[in-house]
């Protein structure tokens, strides 16, 4: 699944690398479109970054045992007999495995009932058997049920059903498990209803524990200080592309995988940005989105500033987005619906002029963050559709708070930081941007 994290990267890395300061016109060559500069003297404030990668804990298999009893609990709830996954992060949230998708079945699948088992292609049984040795089901007793080319996965997996005693009842399927092969276990298993396993993991998944906590904080706060190192290297004449060049070089220096997209003059009014060759000049208003990996969790942190002196409108709309996120944080507290912190951010911007509804604040407040960067549940009236419409906040859950205002053909303005659902009300994993001209 290509995410906008991914998409934005690859975009951005098709742009003509500028010179800049740092860069020799050679050492661009050499590096590439999008590549990776890997000699040469790095801006002052890159080069100061220190690795934070000792300050990160790593899930054990103990905290992945008790992921998969309460995966149970809520199946039980949910009359849900068995859940399957076939890869993804809900795989790797339960059994610590990763596994790319292809048009082979690898499965596992969790019983209500039982032991869980795998159904994989018989010539990735060696590799299948060293990723589930990482996992909570490691060993002699894992249950690996394999099949040969010209044979069915699908009747291994109804199968190892039958084997537990489901003959009938619910299936649940993870979203990302491709109609193929939910269809195809179907047709197997005509007795079986094929249900949405999402109650299952995202009803898991959405609640983080403390240690879960700790990581996505420790990235937001490693994503904060690659965006402050890269502010203070900005020089006019700097292309976006060069600048993602120094963000990739401050996050070596930290420790964690990350990337961010980079939008300049008029296209910070485009959400998702643009792909056009854009040049950093005294005064543009920039904007960075995006973050990093820490143990598999996530960080989504935007940053609109100046390079020089903001002007006075650039200011106003600046004010405008920091109130409108600042209300959303003092209103969200367990128990209140999600699409209220959406209304609180969205008649702040509308009250200010900037309306009606989407009109400049073209998407929804935020989304919910943990292993993906876009995750259940949504800031947003219906929670997108797909899963239960009318959910409350409940402690645990960590979102991102990101209202913006887009003009087009002139300048927008995001603020983005990691906000967690606490006991009695809420807070933000990393400092709110104090400005466009002092955002750190």
């Amino acid at each position: 699944m290509v995410s906008r994290r991914s998409f934005l990267w690859s975009s951005t890395a098709a742009v003509i690398v500028s010179r800049a300061p740092w860069l020799s016109a050679r050492d661009a060559q050499r590096r590439g479109e999008g590549g990776t500069l890997d000699s040469g003297p790095l801006p002052p404030s890159i080069a100061a970054l220190t690795s934070m990668r000792d300050q990160a804990r790593p899930i054990t298999n103990e905290e992945r045992h008790k992921r998969i009893e309460r995966a149970k609990t809520l199946m039980a709830e949910s009359k849900i007999d068995a859940l399957m996954l076939t890869g993804g992060t809900s795989m790797a949230y339960f059994t610590n495995m990763r596994w790319g998708g292809s048009e082979r079945l690898f499965a596992v699948v969790i019983p209500l009932k039982g032991d869980p088992f795998f159904v994989c292609p018989a010539f990735e049984r060696d590799r299948a058997e060293e990723l589930i040795a990482l996992g909570p089901f490691g060993g002699d007793q894992a249950d690996i049920r394999t099949w040969e080319e010209d044979e069915s996965p699908f009747e291994r997996l109804v199968q190892g059903l039958r084997d537990r005693g489901i003959v009938a009842g619910r299936l649940g399927v993870e979203e990302t498990v491709r109609f193929v092969f939910a269809d195809s276990v179907a047709q197997g298993a005509p007795q079986l209803k094929m249900v949405s396993g999402t109650p299952i993991t995202a009803g898991c998944r959405m609640i983080k524990d403390d240690h879960e906590i700790a990581l996505m904080r420790l990235a937001s706060q490693a994503t904060l200080k690659v965006y402050e190192a890269v502010f203070r290297a900005l020089q006019p004449g700097m292309t976006q592309n060069t600048v993602s060049g120094l963000i990739e070089q401050a996050y070596r220096r930290v420790g964690f995988p990350g990337e961010a997209s980079v939008q300049v003059g008029e296209y910070t009014a485009l959400p998702h940005g643009s792909i056009q060759p854009q040049t950093i000049k005294e005064g543009s208003i920039v904007m960075l989105d995006d973050g990093c990996t820490v143990e598999g969790y996530q960080s989504d942190i935007t940053r609109t500033f100046v390079l020089g002196k903001a002007t006075d409108k650039m200011n106003r709309v600046f004010g405008i987005v920091k109130q409108a996120q600042t209300g959303a944080l003092q209103a969200a507290r367990p128990g209140v619906p999600l699409e209220q912190l959406d209304a609180v951010a969205r008649r702040i911007i509308v009250d200010a002029g900037y309306g009606p509804g989407y009109k400049y604040f073209s998407h929804r407040l935020g989304h919910g963050m943990g292993m993906d960067g876009h995750e259940w549940p949504y800031l947003v009236k219906n929670n997108m559709f797909g899963w239960e419409r009318v959910l409350t906040l409940q402690p645990g859950m960590v979102f991102s708070d990101e209202p913006g205002i887009y003009i087009r053909g002139e300048f927008g303005v995001r603020l983005e930081d990691d906000l967690r659902i606490t006991s009695d009300g809420a807070e933000l994993f990393t400092p709110q941007s104090e400005s466009l001209e002092k955002p750190f």
